[in-house]
């Protein structure tokens, strides 16, 4: 575990022991911190051997969007945006 410092910009620096040498993460906000996922390079490889599904990952994708759209819909209902 390490302390940040988070700049007037919003950024932070990840101390160098614990610093993934390339790739992208997953930042989730939960209330007054947050939690970073890295992703693999190839999620669905990765998570082959753990992860079992019949749909493809095409499917998968569908699914996905058509579910984030939905809960897109419904946060902004609730705000009263639409």
């Amino acid at each position: 575990m390490a302390v940040v410092t988070i700049d007037e910009r919003g950024r932070l620096t990840i101390p160098r022991e614990m610093e993934p040498k390339k790739g992208k993460a997953v930042v989730i906000p939960a209330g007054s911190f947050f939690v970073v996922i890295p992703v693999p390079v190839d999620p669905y490889k990765f998570a082959g051997s753990w992860l079992s599904t019949e749909h493809t990952v095409k499917e998968l994708k569908v699914i996905a969007e058509k579910r984030a759209a939905e809960d897109a819909v419904g946060r902004a209902k609730r705000r009263r945006q639409l």
